[in-house]
């Protein structure tokens, strides 16, 4: 299942109901409801075919890497 990351949309998808490919930033399906761009990571196989699965996005303002622990 994807999910439409754009805040006012939060759409779902099955996978055969997106379109997935690379607009010049790696893999990504667009909303079909509200057109937003979501970024998709792709994996191979061993028997060749593809599996996408969704990457989800930190949100802005908060930063990726988890705080400092204070120390004793």
């Amino acid at each position: 299942m994807f999910v439409c990351l754009n805040q006012s949309c939060g759409a779902q998808w099955l996978p055969t109901e997106v379109v997935i490919k690379n607009e010049g930033q790696g893999p990504l399906f667009r909303c079909p409801l509200c057109g937003s761009r979501n970024p998709v990571m792709a994996s191979h196989r061993a028997d060749g075919t593809i599996e996408y699965k969704q990457r989800r996005r930190v949100p802005s303002g908060v930063d990726a890497a988890p705080p400092d622990v204070p120390r004793r």
